[in-house]
């Protein structure tokens, strides 16, 4: 269809698009990281300090995450960008006004099936990145999608500071819970978000870029056809490895450490190391977009994986000390932004045009998955051998996405001169 658009309209509408997107990501991401501090202490506030059960109220989040973005995706290829974002949003919205209910009552089925319907929010954001690269030229698509990315660090880094007066406000002004009031907060600016893509998202992009297949077409490829598809070329297995792997690594060890902290007497600045954090994820994507527009996202993957090897070797000599936590996790977040952006773009170089879209939300179902297992799982490992552990694991895994993309990136400058 974009055919019926000059260059200069789809260069506007393309301009219209990323600007609603940020506007989308900056309120999506304000509810989704006000949360990621909170949902371990709700599940501790229920069971006990000591449960090895923490983990799961962010294995909830992005195992709904996971599921949601192959079903958001294969919605939006028959209906759009815009209807899916939506439904995403409107879910979440759901979701968030669930978990409080589950954490004002403290009941903990309730409170885990808000966390799962709460997970669309994430999946919405993670297909915003995306939204932003259907109308984008092939070599400005990292930079599109950076400007995504790096929209949600206003959002993420400031909510959590607004997790301390969300809860004394539902305190003392509502008579609610302690952590029912950031619950509370996450729904009004989920419905933000939705109110914003429903009334700017016009245009839809993915309706231009002829992205949508109507239902008289032939049968949408199945998870593991599009994952065949992705695993079929060495840059698409990179590309999937390096979403992974830095999300695993990323989640299992921000989901430990604000429980690690109050453990060890530090909970009052747990939120700080937790902004800091999220500001490594998101603040650096204008700058990782456009190294990975000229470097190559290999290279991106590369420089990824190093910064993950430090973040790791950081938090597992880290101790008691909440000091060196601040660095750990900030290079955390910084190698995840590389490992996103650069696996994400790589992934829609390794596909064609057709397939590109079917693709997404596969790859986006496995690193959700895996990185809501991780989030699970991290809380027994963390009460079984410690933090320092968790993170050795995290360290080995990063390790060998290192080997893999520090291969691929030596084969790919050989072959340069060829």
């Amino acid at each position: 269809m974009s055919e019926q658009y000059s260059a200069e309209q789809m260069a506007e509408i393309q301009r219209r698009t990323l600007r609603t997107l940020t506007l989308g990501q900056v309120v999506g991401a304000a509810a989704l990281s006000s949360s990621v501090t909170v949902g371990a202490f709700v599940v501790q506030e229920i069971l006990g300090d000591q449960t090895p059960w923490g983990g799961i109220a962010t294995a909830t989040t992005t195992v709904g995450t996971a599921v949601m973005a192959q079903v958001l995706t294969r919605f939006m290829i028959r209906k759009g960008r815009r209807p899916g974002l939506q439904t995403g949003y409107g879910l979440a919205t759901v979701g968030a006004l669930t978990a409080a209910c589950g954490a004002e009552m403290q009941n903990l089925p309730l409170f885990l099936v808000g966390l799962f319907l709460f997970g669309n929010g994430q999946a919405a954001n993670l297909l915003a990145r995306y939204t932003a690269t259907d109308l984008a030229l092939p070599d400005e698509r990292a930079r599109a999608m950076s400007r995504i990315v790096f929209a949600s660090t206003f959002g993420a880094v400031f909510a959590p500071m607004l997790i301390g007066p969300a809860e004394a406000a539902g305190q003392e002004w509502f008579g609610l819970h302690k952590y029912t009031g950031p619950w509370l907060l996450s729904a009004i600016v989920l419905f933000l978000a939705f109110v914003n893509i429903s009334l700017q998202l016009r245009p839809d992009p993915l309706v231009i870029s002829g992205g949508i297949r109507e239902k008289s077409d032939a049968k949408l490829p199945s998870i593991s056809e599009a994952l065949q598809i992705i695993m079929r070329s060495t840059k698409g297995r990179l590309a999937l490895s390096s979403m992974v792997v830095s999300q695993v690594a990323m989640v299992a060890i921000m989901t430990m450490t604000p429980v690690h902290m109050k453990l060890h007497g530090h909970e009052s600045i747990s939120q700080f190391v937790v902004s800091l954090h999220i500001a490594g994820m998101y603040a650096f994507s204008p700058f990782v977009g456009r190294y990975a527009d000229k470097k190559g996202t290999i290279a991106a993957v590369y420089v990824g994986a190093i910064t993950l090897v430090a973040a790791t070797v950081l938090s597992a000599v880290s101790g008691e000390s909440s000091i060196i936590l601040f660095p750990a996790l900030w290079l955390l977040g910084i190698g995840w932004n590389f490992g996103l952006i650069g696996g994400s773009s790589m992934l829609l170089e390794s596909v064609t045009s057709e397939e590109r879209v079917t693709v997404q939300g596969s790859a986006d179902l496995m690193m959700s998955f895996c990185g809501g297992m991780a989030g699970l799982s991290s809380g027994f490992i963390r009460r079984a051998v410690g933090y320092h552990m968790l993170s050795v694991a995290g360290l080995v895994l990063v390790g060998a996405l290192l080997v893999y993309a520090g291969f691929m990136n030596t084969r790919q400058k050989a072959a340069i001169p060829a």
